[in-house]
């Protein structure tokens, strides 16, 4: 079976997602809408699929699913309505800004038995994946310790920062999902720092460029997460599983793997750029897992409840922040 998608937004993660589908076995990319007609046309042209309204998705019957790639005020709306229409839904994260307005959301896709994924694409990166593969498999023994390295290469652009919901909700919450899906059981408290240290605009716009958080599952195992807006290196992403029995870990990707050696000293590529080329495969395998879940009748491998609980994670650090205390999730869940 050929699932028949539309891809909602041909912004930058839209191209992405246009990308994934359309190199994937199972899966063609049938339409795309976007109120910017040449950000459609470009993915138009580069994949042969037609430019549609999202009225017209919403009623055509040769469409099975939608990539929601729009900005993220409409994500709630927009799961809704393909769930009352029928359709399989694949949603970037975060599903809304707002806890009640995403457990509302929720609440829909569970009335309509809609099929929903939202997109935490670093669970399917084959490093990350041999991880947790890892663990599963008992190599590192009880997990006790997960740290988290993830750093942008540069802050976005400022009226991005205004309306994303800021670092925890928009970049942090990746990070408060590898966390709950390494650690194996929920977090039950969350302390926070952060600062403004690279870009005072930031500061001025309400939100934060330099971050580090302390998750606390009821057991005591614990992850830390570093974040920043800039590394002057390029797009730091580490990870680290440190259990009863040994470590797991997954390093950085440069542009190659090769290392020279000189008098000098020991040389290697510069770091991928960003996301777009770090997560190639990610993206890939992300698709191809949503796939499967709607075409075998299985469940998402990700869902609207880690959606909900990534959330929630970025609601307790900024409250943490604010107050200068751990808070507790269900403070806030």
């Amino acid at each position: 079976m050929t699932l028949r998608f539309a891809i909602l937004g041909a912004g930058r993660i839209g191209q992405v997602h246009a990308r994934a589908v359309a190199s994937t076995p199972g899966a063609r990319l049938v339409a795309i809408a976007d109120p910017v007609a040449a950000a459609a046309e470009k993915l138009r042209a580069a994949y042969g699929c037609d430019v549609r309204t999202i009225e017209q998705i919403e009623a055509s019957d040769d469409v099975d699913a939608v990539v929601i790639c729009t900005p993220t005020d409409t994500h709630a709306d927009l799961i809704e309505r393909f769930c009352r229409a029928g359709k399989a839904v694949f949603c970037e994260k975060p599903i809304d800004l707002s806890l009640p307005r995403v457990a509302a959301c929720l609440k829909v896709v569970q009335e309509t038995n809609g099929k929903l994924m939202v997109g935490f694409n670093r669970r399917f990166d084959p490093d990350f994946m041999a991880v947790k593969a890892a663990i599963d498999a008992g190599k590192v023994g009880a997990v006790e310790m997960v740290t988290i390295t993830s750093r942008d290469p540069g802050a976005p652009p400022h009226d991005y920062i205004t309306r994303s919901g800021g670092m925890f909700r928009d970049m942090t919450i990746h990070d408060f999902d590898m966390a709950r899906w390494l650690l194996g059981e929920e977090v039950e408290s969350v302390f926070a720092s952060a600062s403004v240290l690279t870009d005072a605009k930031i500061g001025e716009l309400g939100d934060f460029d330099s971050a580090n958080v302390i998750l606390r599952t009821a057991s005591g195992k614990q992850a830390i997460i570093t974040n920043t807006r800039r590394a002057s290196y390029g797009y730091d992403q580490r990870i680290e599983v440190l259990g009863s029995k040994g470590m797991a870990a997954a390093e950085n990707h440069g542009e190659n793997r090769i290392v020279l050696a000189d008098a000098d000293g020991f040389h290697s590529a510069p770091l991928l750029n960003f996301f777009m080329t770090r997560y190639v495969a990610a993206y890939a395998n992300e698709i191809a897992s949503f796939i499967a879940a709607v075409t075998e009748g299985a469940a998402t491998p990700t869902t609207g409840e880690d959606g909900l609980r990534a959330l929630a994670l970025a609601e307790a650090a900024l409250k943490s922040v604010a107050e200068g205390r751990l808070v507790k999730v269900s403070e806030v869940l």
